[in-house]
Order: C-alpha cells, then structure tokens, then sequence
C-alpha cells in the first residue's frame, strides 16, 4: 500500500531507524522548511539515520513508494538546495558524526557526513595537521554538506575546493545500492566518480562516508590587512599583487558598509573610516613568507592603500579572521532579510563588477554590502531587504540576477561555491550551451533514472527555478 499520509510514512522510517529517530509532526517539520537561503517548502517527514546501512533502506523506501528524497547536513546552504521543495522525506545525516580514522602516515582522514567541518582541523592539529576547505560557515557546516556543493572558503585561492581535498567517498544510489569511489591511494583507474559525486548537489546519490586529504601545518603565517579609501584601489591591488608571482592563501575584501557593519559587531580592528580592506593571508617557509611579506605591503601601498598593517601574534590574527567569519551574523542587528549572492569574475574584472554593484544598488534602492574572496574574484553581495514590504523579494531577486548576468558577461560564474539548487537554475542556460546541459541530464538520468533524488535542483526544467521559488516561498505576493 501506498504510503500517502504523513503518518504512513513516518511509521515506516520508524521501523527502520527506530522511535526516537523521525520527526513528522507540523511543528517539528516547520524547523526543516529552509536552510541559509531565501526558498522555504515542507517535507512529509525527517528521519536521522546513523548507519550507511540504514541509509540504504530507507532510499530503498523511498524509491518503491515513489517518495521524492533528499540529504540534509547542517541547513547553512545558500541556494536552497536542502530544501524539499516537492515535499517527501529530508534524510538527515547530523547524526552521522563520526571522525572514522585519521591517518596521518598516508595524510587521510575518513569521516561521516555529518562531522562538523572544523571538527577535523581540531582534532588532526595536535599532530601538526589540518583539512584545508574552510567555508566561512566551518564551525557549523557539514562535511557532507561541503562535498555536495563543492564548498570553498577563504583559503581557496591556494588550497583550492572541496572537490582537491576528496580523494574517496562511500555513496548509496537512489535504488538503495552502495557504492565506493576512490580511497587512500593518490590516484584511481577508471572515471573519475568520486569528482562526479563531488558538487552533484545530492542529486546523484546519498554520500555516507567521506575520505579526505590532510595537510601539514604551515612552518609560518603572516596575515596583513590593507587599508584602501577606495573599493576600486583594493580592487585593483588585487590583480597587482598575483600579477606579482605571489599567491596568497587567502585574499579577502570587505567593502566600506560591510567592515563598519563588522567592526561594530566584532570588534576586529578594521578601521571605520575606510572605504575597503584587503585581508592577506600568506603561508609556507619563514623565509619565504617574510619575503612576500614585504613584496605584498609594497604592491597595496603602490595600488593606493593608505596604510598596512601586520598582526602582530596570533590573537591579532584570530581577532581579525573573527571579524571575516563573524561577518554574516553581524547583518542581524540590521533586523533585516538578507540575500546573499555567489558570482564569480576573473580577477581582472574585479573593479567593473564592484562598480555594477554599485550602480545596481543605486538603482533598486537596495543596500547591498561586499565581503568577499577577492584573490579568486567570488563575490559575494549580500542584498538586505524588508521580507514585509510588497514586491520587495522580487525586486531583491531581480537585482541578483543582473548582477550574476554582468558575471556571466565578463567570463565569470553562476556560483564559487554555494552551488546552484533552486536558486540559480533558471540561470543555467547562460552559462551552458544546450548541448552542455542536455550532457548533464544523461548522467543525472543514469545515476538518478526517476528523478526522486533531490528534485527541481541545479538544471532547468519547463517550470523554472524562479517561478518555483516565487510560488513557495513566504516573502513573495501570492496570486489570487
């Protein structure tokens, strides 16, 4: 019999993962309707799996009742990808927590999903070792999570995403069969799948075990901030310094709005005078970074910055990545909704796209703040609006689209690491060909063949992303 009712379904997950392990009351389901974007839809049921086997049984369930499903880590994406936006059952994997090894003599850590992702840097530094992705989100994003949108971070630039740091993963398909891809060994014959699986968005298969590369810790850091009265001189100082052979492992921008907003949150010591900063981290041999360390200070003060300042020890240095990382927890005291973007730009084009903010910003009326990975160009504005006033979220989405459009325009990117879920799918077609996208649709339909696992994400269908997205989410005008 068809599990129709809420109840039914709820029912049997029960017999799968037991009584205490499935949520499926209105109440408690209303906690599972969004995560960090704008999207909002609820499912039938949320059950918390603990074993790959358990897993497997209840997409097996899902699959023989035809019951859309999808994978859920923390909640802290931004494109609506963990939101059930065709209802069915929202498999949580937070009680999949596990840190399984660390193996330092092969520089391997394997982990369920659910590890929060600086719970690996933690426990692997005491050995002189940490796991490089670091998305501003790290003391609470999931590791799972950081896998199905190919996460970044501000370390990006030198270290790379998700997808460089995944060298193997377990994964159940949506017909319930376990899989491996890769493992500890440096490289694997055959397809690439565990790249495939990697920034899938959940829409391919259902990882449960993780196995990612470890790193040594740094003989020294030196973290700079540059202080600019101009959001183009930092722009350009940007272009300057890699144009220079030095690759920082991070470069980050706050705008002027951003890093008052921050300042008086946090309390990090960026200036409240200046217009922008340029937060620069660099990594390696002393030698080497001393030496970068005065070639980087000459090249801002030649691009304009007023002054440069070096953290002095490490709680400088806390103290300043605090204010970067605390960034959007401080647009709350603005009691405002906020819509945060996730273009991408050659460095090169980094002053013209801080411009076109700037103008669209003008002309919607909106405020929109810049707090971004500038060394490898991810914007990422955030749009605050009033969720209360009509036509506003559309307007708020208009002018996210003309801003990742002019991204597109100038040979960037939808997204750098939020993924594309529901928010950007409409957007595809500007980006890929229809032969690019009718390729994508093939190998979701061999791995995914009814389309049940994490529907209506990442490509476009005859019903596109932002009329779904209009149509569900609370903020927008209903039509009558």
């Amino acid at each position: 019999m068809a599990l129709a009712a809420t109840s039914a379904i709820g029912e049997a997950l029960r017999a799968i993962v037991g009584p205490r392990a499935v949520l499926d009351t209105e109440n408690e389901l209303m906690l599972y309707e969004y995560d960090g974007g704008l999207q909002r839809s609820t499912p039938q049921a949320v059950v918390f799996p603990q074993t790959t086997e358990q897993v497997a049984a209840i997409v097996k369930l899902a699959a023989e009742e035809k019951l859309p499903i999808l994978a859920r880590g923390a909640g802290t994406g931004l494109s609506g990808g963990a939101v059930a936006i065709s209802g069915g059952i929202v498999l949580s994997t937070a009680r999949m927590n596990r840190i399984i090894e660390l193996d330092f003599a092969n520089l391997r850590a394997v982990v369920q999903p659910g590890v929060v992702n600086l719970e690996i840097t933690q426990a692997a530094a005491p050995h002189g070792y940490f796991y490089a992705p670091d998305p501003s989100s790290q003391k609470a994003c999931t590791i799972g999570g950081n896998v199905a949108e190919n996460a970044g971070g501000p370390h990006t630039l030198a270290y790379g995403v998700t997808t460089n740091h995944v060298v193997g993963l377990e994964v159940v398909l949506p017909d319930g069969s376990i899989i491996r891809t890769g493992g500890k060994a440096p490289d694997s014959p055959g397809y690439d799948l565990t790249g495939l699986f990697v920034g899938s968005e959940g829409t391919l298969g259902i990882v449960t075990e993780i196995t990612v590369r470890l790193m040594r810790a740094p003989e020294a850091v030196k973290t700079m901030l540059g202080i600019f009265d101009s959001v183009d001189a930092a722009s350009q100082a940007v272009a300057a310094i890699t144009a220079e052979a030095i690759i920082p492992v991070a470069m980050e921008m706050l705008d002027g709005w951003m890093l008052r907003c921050v300042e008086e949150q946090t309390h990090a010591g960026y200036p409240m005078d200046a217009e922008a900063v340029l937060l620069i981290e660099l990594e390696g041999l002393r030698e080497v970074v001393e030496e970068q360390q005065a070639r980087v200070e000459q090249v801002c003060r030649q691009s304009g910055a007023r002054d440069v300042r070096v953290a002095q020890n490490s709680a400088e240095r806390e103290r300043l990545w605090q204010g970067r990382k605390g960034a959007f927890g401080a647009i709350g005291m603005y009691g405002m909704a906020c819509y945060v973007q996730d273009g991408v730009v050659p460095r090169t084009q980094l002053p013209g796209a801080m411009r076109k903010i700037q103008q669209v910003s003008r002309d919607y009326g909106l405020t929109i703040g810049n707090i971004f990975h500038a060394g490898d160009g991810n914007l990422h504005p955030l749009i605050l609006f009033d969720s209360k006033k009509p036509g506003e979220y559309e307007k708020v989405v208009q002018a996210g689209t003309e801003i990742l459009s002019y991204c597109i325009s100038v040979g960037g990117s939808l997204t750098g690491e939020h993924g594309v879920g529901i928010e950007k799918r409409d957007m595809m077609p500007l980006l890929f060909s229809d032969a690019d996208l009718e390729i994508m649709r093939r190998v979701k339909d061999t791995c995914n063949p009814t389309g049940l696992l994490n529907p209506l994400k990442v490509l476009p269908s005859h019903k596109t992303c932002m009329e779904v997205s209009l149509a569900a989410h609370p903020f927008a005008k209903k039509k009558k």
